[in-house]
């Protein structure tokens, strides 16, 4: 059960506001002036604080100037309480480091809407995303459930894309954001002697493109349908007002492109540096993991060039490697479709 600490001096609205959110579902704790509400806040650390800025003793400016200065509260969600006469003043309260602010006389949903927003945004804030594409788009999904970014369309166009039909190419200005809703997807590029790098391959659920928004940039690679797909395009507009309207958001999302970043430049070394056997398994293990988000077991339906491409080795070693897996019971073969057996041995091969 979240708690919700309400300090205000008058009676009537910290007892009436303590009852309506106890009807909600929320435990809550009061107090009647700044100075005690410090000290609540400490004692019972919160999930969120709605504090009225005029109180005797310490005033809400001071209540969470105290509170941002404690380790244990510098996080909390701060909501003020103000009057009309007082709104002028609230640009010191946000520059403070308030979340939002709610003006009396107030109406009970809009004081819960208030709330559940700000908790919704402190839990993915807190939440630890997979250094993938796939913790990228979940990330990306959780900023716009918070709904903290203003009302943005409900629905996007979506389209319907063929099998081999590009995405986009290199070199290109980005115009929006991608949401694979169904479907796969590969990222490529060529090199000067023409062959084809696979730098990452998209299934149901990814963002893609997002990197040459971020950076105000042209697209750095290519993509390509691998299977019949439908994808949502999200204006780039929207896109940056989701991200950049919010610093601790954007903060998260730069975190998470960094690890990105890290693990892809891991598995570069890895290509590098690893026995062709432990490249053609990591592979498999991460197209598997595309194919199979709900952990699923579903078979791996690739050409054989493609994941060739995606290894950097010629596709005759490839199929050598296979072969050698299928007799080692590490995988089957069947119609062309790999599907893995023993997935905790390619994970952890020797050699």
């Amino acid at each position: 059960m979240k708690t919700i600490l309400v300090i205000d001096d008058n009676t009537d609205i910290r007892d009436n506001t303590a009852e309506i959110l106890e009807m909600s579902g929320y435990k809550t704790f009061t107090a009647e002036n700044g100075k005690k509400g410090v000290e609540v806040a400490i004692r019972e650390k919160p999930d969120l604080i709605v504090c009225d800025i005029m109180m005797p003793e310490l005033d809400g400016y001071g209540v969470l100037h105290l509170l941002r200065k404690n380790p244990e509260t510098q996080f909390t969600p701060f909501i003020f309480l103000t009057a009309k006469t007082e709104r002028a003043d609230l640009r010191k309260g946000m520059e403070m480091g308030a979340d939002d602010y709610i003006t009396k006389p107030f109406e009970d949903i809009e004081l819960l809407n208030a709330i559940e927003v700000r908790l919704k945004k402190i839990q993915f804030l807190g939440h630890h995303y997979a250094m993938s594409p796939s913790g990228i788009s979940q990330f990306l999904k959780d900023v716009k459930d918070t709904g903290s970014f203003g009302q943005l369309a409900e629905q996007y166009s979506i389209e319907t894309y063929s099998k081999k039909q590009p995405l986009y190419h290199e070199g290109k200005r980005p115009r929006y954001l991608y949401y694979l809703v169904r479907g796969k997807v590969k990222a490529f590029k060529i090199h000067e002697d023409g062959k084809e790098y696979i730098t990452d391959i998209l299934s149901d659920g990814d963002f893609i493109g997002y990197h040459a928004l971020i950076n105000d940039s042209n697209y750095a690679d290519s993509t390509l349908i691998l299977e019949e797909a439908e994808i949502m395009q999200i204006p780039r507009e929207d896109f940056l007002q989701m991200i950049y309207k919010d610093i601790q958001v954007a903060a998260k999302f730069i975190h998470i492109i960094t690890q990105n970043i890290k693990e892809k430049e891991e598995r570069l070394i890895s290509l590098a540096y690893s026995s062709l056997r432990k490249r053609v398994a990591k592979a498999l293990v991460d197209i598997h993991s595309k194919y199979n988000s709900n952990g699923g077991s579903n078979p791996i339906e690739i050409s054989r060039d493609d994941i060739a491409h995606y290894i950097g080795t010629a596709t005759e070693s490839l199929i050598r490697t296979l072969s050698d897996f299928k007799a080692e019971k590490l995988i089957q073969i069947k119609e062309s479709k790999i599907i893995i057996t023993d997935i905790g041995k390619l994970q952890n091969l020797l050699y």
